[in-house]
């Protein structure tokens, strides 16, 4: 009886060439690879490890969204043990072409002036708002009011135009507590403000991510652009010259590995948990951790999966007096700004309004909860604590560890902390007295800053926002992996491109920010390859 071999099987692996390669059809992969395409002589492959979004309403239809949540289309992953913040948290990543912008919701927000301006300063050269406010403009078609708006971009950005009668009550009782019905977007940092959000989504409510805005009208069209879905990159090809070639991915039929060269560069844009976790799969990394976990070192780069940032979100919730409303553009359509101290050129505190109950972190801890409530979850804008994203092995199909590190300074105890305390007081004016009905979580007994700190650390949330692993900066810092012209320090031929290129994680929803970065990085790469 023959003995069986227990060699694997080798087979040729099928290399195919283009000018430049895209891992990850994400946020802002999919801008840089639509922008590549437009020049008819250039070629541009897209490798995305989910499903393709075309005519799935799971994904395009936005009011679906929650739904995505813990679905096959999201990577899940959980969170290392916390000290001091929610152990049981997870972070949802997306696992379907367009990235999180086809699985979070979509409020649409230009960044602080601030924000952009702090990310020059800190030797982004070229990052400024006078950069940046252009790449907004470009980037969309906005019916808000201004000159400063796009008219003609790929994205639609439109006002919410909600019939919701406990959101109006919410927006009279911020004025009624100081905090003024102020419009979002219009090239003023708004402080401290409340309104309906501007969304990325289009008159029928379909969802403006950047697959539906920049490749769905051009990938039946460009045959110098393949949008290859259902292939997972296993690592970054690298030559002895520490150029970056191209990139081996897993096959769709789950066996063999295909390859997939580049002429020009290869672009990652695999979001702030995939991006590091891919560099260090590929040597690029901190050289003690590569070591550890068995990963030969190419570039000692301590800053890959450092620096990791988050907006953390509390809740607090009530019962409603009244019916909530029934039909909604995505159950989550006003933000609430404020600021905890005076002087700040930025708010520090955010609020999202949802119209429906929230309690995926409450209700193992025994919080009451109903189908007919409405909440607000204060969050952090701009968190001062720092984590971080690591291998967990040197197999690529094993989730990375992600340890936010969350409420691990002090500041953004502080913050959550005043910031439920100003959501009671808003809950209490006389405008949402018809609204208001029992405080379900943490409830009316809870009231001590050490009471109301237990309840955060035991169920906040996050706005799912991880930012800034592989943070850009000036040549000479050596915890900034990407120059600012989001080249790999060390490595040729090999660009960054997600948010987890922001040196700080922008105080608002950064969606429609890491598209400028795609833009930008489009400008960057056609002005190099001249």
């Amino acid at each position: 009886m023959p003995t069986q071999s227990t060699q694997p099987t080798e087979t040729p692996a099928r290399t195919e060439e283009f000018d430049y390669v895209v891992v990850g059809g994400g946020t802002a992969g999919n801008v840089v690879a639509a922008r590549l395409s437009e020049d008819p002589s250039v070629t541009v492959c897209v490798l995305e490890a989910g499903p393709s979004d075309v005519g799935d309403d799971n994904i395009l239809q936005l009011d679906r969204w929650m739904g995505l949540l813990e679905s096959g289309y999201d990577w899940d992953y959980p969170v290392e043990p916390q000290s001091h913040g929610n152990s049981f948290m997870r972070h949802a990543r997306a696992k379907v072409l367009g990235g999180c912008s086809s699985h979070n919701s979509c409020i649409a927000f230009w960044a602080p002036a601030e924000d952009l301006d702090a990310w020059e300063a800190a030797g982004c050269t070229g990052w400024g708002a006078a950069d940046i406010f252009p790449l907004y403009q470009r980037l969309e078609t906005n019916d808000a009011p201004g000159d400063h708006h796009g008219r003609s971009g790929p994205v639609k950005i439109r006002n919410v135009k909600s019939a919701d009668p406990c959101g109006a009550a919410l927006l009279e009782a911020c004025a009624q507590q100081g905090i003024p019905t102020t419009q979002f977007n219009t090239g003023k940092t708004v402080v401290r403000g409340a309104n309906w959000f501007q969304i990325n989504s289009d008159e029928n409510n379909i969802r403006q991510s950047s697959s539906v805005a920049y490749l769905h009208p051009v990938m039946d069209k460009r045959p110098n652009l393949v949008v290859r879905t259902g292939v997972r990159a296993k690592k970054l090809l690298i030559d002895g010259n520490r150029r970056c070639t191209g990139a081996e991915y897993l096959d769709p039929d789950l066996i063999h590995t295909r390859t997939v060269t580049a002429r020009r560069e290869v672009i990652v844009s695999c979001g702030s948990i995939d991006t590091p976790k891919l560099l260090m799969l590929s040597g690029i990394g901190p050289a003690a951790h590569l070591r550890e976990v068995g990963v030969d070192v190419l570039v000692d780069a301590p800053g890959v999966g450092e620096n990791l940032q988050d907006h953390p979100e509390g809740v607090i919730m009530w019962e409603a007096k009244q019916p909530m409303t029934t039909a909604s553009t995505q159950w989550w359509e006003i933000g609430i700004f404020a600021d905890t101290r005076p002087g700040l050129e930025r708010p520090d505190l955010m609020f999202h309004y949802g119209q429906v109950p929230f309690d995926m972190n409450t209700a193992r801890y025994g919080y009451p909860t109903t189908e007919n409530a409405f909440c607000l979850t204060p969050n952090v804008t701009q968190a001062k604590s720092r984590g971080t994203v690591r291998l967990r092995t040197r197999d690529y199909r094993d989730k990375p560890m992600v340890d936010p590190r969350y409420f691990t300074h002090e500041h953004d105890e502080r913050v959550m902390t005043y910031g439920l305390k100003l959501a009671r007081e808003i809950a209490a004016q006389p405008a949402l007295s018809g609204w208001a009905g029992a405080e379900l979580a943490p409830g009316p007994d809870v009231r001590t800053d050490d009471e109301l700190l237990d309840y955060i650390r035991k169920t906040h949330n996050t706005v799912y926002h991880p930012a800034s692993t592989v943070k850009m900066g000036a040549d000479d810092d050596a915890m900034a992996p990407v120059d600012a012209r989001l080249r790999v320090k060390g490595i040729d031929g090999l660009r960054v491109c997600d948010g987890s290129v922001m040196p700080e994680l922008v105080t608002v929803n950064p969606c429609i920010t890491t598209m400028a970065i795609g833009e930008k990085c489009a400008d960057l790469l056609k002005a190099d390859a001249r």
